[in-house]
């Protein structure tokens, strides 16, 4: 399937959702967050039992694209209404998903990764939510999200202090299912897949299932379009304003 920003193929049963701007470390800009929902629906629509969603090149993904930051697309939804429908999307998909994480996964790609159902990241991969660096809350239901994975109390240390933290951390916190050699990165993600594709599908979907709901009474995600307003309030915070300014500014001076 052809798409701007990713490719999206099927192959015996295993389908892969490539980020696929390597130049520019995989952002998520307004244009990637909808080809990521429209091949979530293709997905659901083809023969895939799982899918192995990664970036190409050097990193998973940069994050959200700080050239788009707190702009509306021309169609008027900004990046937090796609970003929380694109989690959503990947998080109902029908086919298990894996994430196959590498480099840098940060801000939103820490949120596209905890909305798959099982991750595997090479030993080189860092990960960083910067977002109150940006001055602004972290929104696409990313907060109920590390929740559930990793608890409440690790989920405000690394939202607020927007420290780095790397792959062998992620796994202890049980953020990570697996850390691999990047070598076997790519191998060892499709051993997990072939394993899943080869059980019976009907009790894969219902465990899927029963999972989600039970992560749902933990913390729901139901209520996350306040995460919309909420970045809203904090463009007009002159506080917050300036603190988006100071990391714009020394990001694009690094």
């Amino acid at each position: 399937m052809a798409y701007e920003t990713i490719t999206a193929t099927i192959d015996h049963g295993i389908g892969r959702l490539t980020l696929n701007q390597p130049d520019n470390l995989n952002p998520l800009g307004t244009n990637t967050l909808q080809d990521i929902i429209d091949a979530s629906t293709w997905f659901n629509n083809g023969n895939a039992s799982v899918v192995i969603i990664s970036g190409n090149g050097r990193a998973f993904t940069a994050g959200f694209d700080l050239r788009e930051f707190s702009n509306p697309d021309m169609s008027g939804e900004n990046g937090a209404t796609l970003g929380r429908e694109m989690a959503e999307a990947v998080d109902r998909m029908k086919p298990i998903t894996i994430a196959s994480l590498h480099g840098h996964c940060i801000g939103g790609g820490v949120v596209l990764a905890s909305a798959c159902d099982l991750r595997i990241a090479s030993e080189n991969t860092i990960f960083s939510i910067p977002e109150v660096d940006l001055g602004i809350p972290l929104a696409w239901g990313g907060i109920p999200r590390l929740v559930r994975e990793i608890g409440p109390a690790m989920t405000k240390e690394l939202v607020m202090t927007c420290r780095p933290f790397n792959a062998e951390e992620a796994k202890s916190l049980g953020f990570i299912n697996r850390v691999v050699k990047h070598a076997d990165l790519q191998s060892q993600t499709l051993y997990m897949a072939e394993a899943i594709k080869q059980r019976p599908q009907s009790v894969i979907e219902t465990t899927k299932n029963q999972v989600r709901a039970a992560t749902d009474d933990l913390a729901s995600t139901k209520n996350e379009w306040v995460g919309e307003m909420l970045i809203t309030v904090a463009n007009n915070d002159e506080t917050a304003r300036s603190a988006a300014q100071n990391y714009l500014i020394n990001r694009s001076g690094r």
